[in-house]
Order: structure tokens, then sequence, then C-alpha cells
């Protein structure tokens, strides 16, 4: 057994009947030269083999009586496969279109939290020989980092060969006393530790508020709690809809390289050109930066599957300006500030601090947020960049050909960017709900587009198509 940390239980807290807050994680596998056939039963034999690997698959949500406090884990637990691994069929002519339909209608339902929190999709009819798994998995298991270092341990990244067997370890579910034991335990430990933390939170917004006084003013970026309404602001849908696109890695490196500015500055400067073109066509305007929520992992660690070790930056997206060049600096300067104050109030201090939400308000009043929130003080947009696999990855022995990653939407925002890269490309997937978009695949066409714009600019030639990805999927005109 154990406990949720606070990161961990904000996230399952903040789970609505129209925010859910799983995330997927999307492998297509290329099985043209595959020797034998890919089958479903296949993928069963090889999930089957590897779950002793994949330790938070086999975790189950305990409750604490009374809400005493945040819930536990109870690690191995049987799983029943026949329940969490599905087949699905990618309606013809199964390109990425139809199988973008297929992932926003998986991602529309939650996930029963009575069982482990996690369904692998298995997704058939797709052209030229492909596949897709659809991992849908709790937030509240896995950050970002996490589920990278999960889907390596699932894939054969090296010879194809890794310790499977079929046999893992159960264990008995607690009794109500020795749950409430517990808690009062781990109360007592956060009593005792909250103040140093309470020191550490005023020194950390002492130099914050410091900090911002000796800075120059920038008129040109997003004030904090001033975030502009836009259409892509409103109270989030049930339903939801998914778009991707592939990128080509050393491209997106070159336009960085070009530049002078980093890997993550870039696909913030693209995701501002692609919002731009989004605001013009859908609110006639782009006149007010937008701000952007980024996640940051905490800790890195290549050995860490579960939990949530992550901060966030809040960063300025300059998409009222037209000069793509100046997009790219505005954003380079918002990421150092962000970054900056990212450190001077502490790295880890949000996810303390959530140590102490209180289970049985907390829940309430972030359901009551999500039927109401048409607008978001605090950002407009989520945009994430996670650092996949350098290496190819197989599963069941078929070569991995791509790989999407997505996060969740949150209250009054229905966009959420996640850009994984992986060996040579960089694939994005663009999450929002079923009423923002006339077709979602307008979000990721602009976002090629903002790259393009940057490279032009830049003097660099116009971007290739990924000839290792599915061919792209431009919105229906």
């Amino acid at each position: 057994m154990k406990r949720l940390n606070g990161m961990d239980a904000m996230l399952l807290y903040s789970e609505t009947p129209n925010l859910h807050t799983h995330t997927l994680k999307v492998a297509i596998i290329n099985a043209a030269d595959f020797d034998g056939e890919f089958t479903f039963d296949l993928f069963h034999r090889t999930i089957a083999r590897r779950l002793h690997l994949l330790d938070p698959l086999r975790y189950r949500l305990v409750d604490i009586p009374w809400k005493l406090h945040h819930p536990m884990w109870l690690e191995d637990c049987p799983v029943d496969l026949d329940y969490h691994l599905r087949r699905v069929h990618v309606p013809s002519p199964g390109g990425r279109r139809e199988l973008d339909e297929v992932i926003g209608k998986i991602a529309s339902t939650p996930l029963d939290r009575s069982r482990p929190l996690w369904e692998f999709h298995f997704a058939e009819g797709m052209a030229d020989d492909r596949f897709a798994l659809i991992g849908k998995v709790h937030h509240t298991l896995a950050d970002g980092v996490a589920s990278a270092n999960l889907l390596a341990r699932l894939m054969d990244l090296a010879d194809g060969t890794q310790n499977e067997h079929e046999d893992y370890a159960v264990c008995d579910a607690p009794g109500r006393s020795d749950l409430v034991k517990v808690a009062m335990r781990d109360h007592a430990s956060n009593v005792a530790a909250l103040p140093t933390l309470a020191r550490e939170a005023v020194r950390g917004f002492t130099k914050l508020r410091r900090r911002a006084k000796e800075r120059a003013d920038q008129p040109e970026l997003a004030k904090m709690f001033r975030t502009p309404p836009t259409f892509l602001n409103h109270v989030v849908s049930p339903g939801r809809t998914f778009a991707t696109a592939s990128l080509s890695l050393a491209e997106v490196k070159e336009t960085a390289k070009q530049l002078k500015v980093t890997f993550n500055d870039i696909v913030l400067a693209t995701a501002a050109g692609g919002l731009r073109e989004l605001l013009l066509r859908y609110d006639g305007r782009a006149d007010r930066p937008l701000m952007a929520s980024v996640p940051v992992s905490t800790d890195l660690s290549p050995d860490r599957v579960t939990g949530n070790e992550i901060g966030g930056l809040s960063v300025s997206l300059p998409v009222h300006i037209d000069d793509p060049l100046e997009r790219v600096r505005l954003t380079s300067v918002a990421t150092a500030r962000a970054k900056e104050n990212y450190e001077l109030l502490g790295p880890k201090l949000q996810g303390q601090l959530m140590e102490y939400l209180p289970p049985p308000l907390t829940p309430t009043l972030l359901r009551w947020q999500s039927q109401r929130a048409k607008h978001n003080p605090l950002m407009n947009v989520a945009v994430s960049s996670v650092p996949g696999p350098r290496r190819r990855g197989h599963i069941g022995g078929a070569p991995v050909s791509e790989i999407y990653s997505i996060g969740v939407l949150s209250a009054g925002s229905a966009f959420n960017m996640t850009v994984w890269s992986y060996v040579d490309q960089v694939d994005i997937s663009i999450l929002s709900d079923d009423v923002t978009f006339d077709d979602i695949h307008e979000a990721t066409d602009a976002m090629v587009h903002g790259l393009d714009e940057i490279r032009s600019a830049a003097g660099l030639p116009a971007l290739s198509v990924v000839g290792t990805a599915m061919a792209p999927a431009p919105a229906a005109r």
C-alpha cells in the first residue's frame, strides 16, 4: 500500500463528468514487414508476459473511511486482462483521420475506479498493415516521464528480449481499521512538516516578488490572472475530439539551432503561431497574448514508472504578434522568465502544498467549478513536450512507427497539445472537446503552418513529409 501524493490526489479529485483525467498513449505498429501475423491474441500474450514489469497497471484505488486522507494504492492486485484489453475497429479507409476519430470516442468515457485505472484498445482495420495500441491510463497513475518509462518497459528497445513470465505477486486489501491507523500516522507526518513548508513557501513568494520588481516591464507578455477570453475557453463538454500530426525531429532541431533558441522554445512558438491562426479564424482577432500551462517534471529518473512528480510553468504565448521571428523571440523571453519564476518559488512547492487538500471538500469544489467555469484566469491552453525513446521500439516483435501522447483538459480550457519526440520524429497530439472546433484537424494543420512560417522567415526550406508516419489528415474544407 502507498498513499497518493498531493499531485496524484488533485488529479483524482479534479475528475468530473465533463473533465476526465485519464491520459492517452497511442503506439502505431507498422506490421508490413512483420514475420507472421500481428493479432490481438499476440498483443494479449505480450501484455500478459510483461505485466509483472508494469507495476502501476496492477494498482487499484482504495478509499479511506470517512475520507480521512487521500486514497491509497493497493499494489499487486489481480488484473482481468479480458476486461482491460479490448478490440476496436477503425472504419475504412483506415487512415489517420479515422483513427483519430476512434481515439476521440475512447477518450470521451471515464475509467472505472473499482478496477485498476487503465485500458488498452487494440485498433484493427487500418490501412498499410498498420495497427494502433491505444492506452487510456489515469493521470493519477503516471505523469509524462513515468508514462515514457512505462512504455519503454512494454516495448523491446534493444534485441527484442526481456524478462517475461505470466506470474506476479498478489496481495490482499487491508481492513478499515488499518486504513484509519495509517491515515492518522500520515497526517501526523504532514503536520510535523507544515512549519518547514510554510517557511519555504514564504521564502519562495518573497524571492519571486522581489525579482518581479527588479525586472523591466514587458508589456508584450501575458499577465497572470488576466487571461483573455477566447473560443477555446468555455465550459468544457464531456465529449472529446483528437487529432495528430508528425514532423521531422531534425527539422525542428534545425529551426531551433538557426534561431539560437531551445527546442521547447520552438515548440511553444509553433503553438503560438498555430493558435494565432485559429483565433483569427474563430474569434476574428488575436490581439492579446495567451497564457499556456506547461508541465515540468521534478523527477526525471529513468526507473520511475508511476506517480506525478510535476510542477508547472506559466508561459506567455505571443499570439498577437504577426512576425514569426518576433514570436520566437518573445516566446524565448517568456519561457526564460517562467523558468526563473519556477525556480525562485521552488520546483516542488506546488506538489507539497497539495498534500494538504481536504479530501471531503476538494472534489465537490472542483466539480462545481468544472460545470460553471467559462473562463480560466490562470491559463488559456495547455502545452507539453515530452522526450520519448530515441531508439525504435517493438511490441510483440513488430516495430512501433509513431507514438502519440496527450494529457487532460482543465476547467474553462478546451485545448491541450502534447509533443512527443520519438526516434527521428516529433509526434503532435491535440485534444479538445466536441463543441470547440468544426474539425479538430484544423488545429494540427495550424501547428504545421506555424512551424512552416517560422522556418520560412528564418530562411529554411519548407517542412518535409515524414515518410515513416501515417499520411497527414488535413482538415475538411
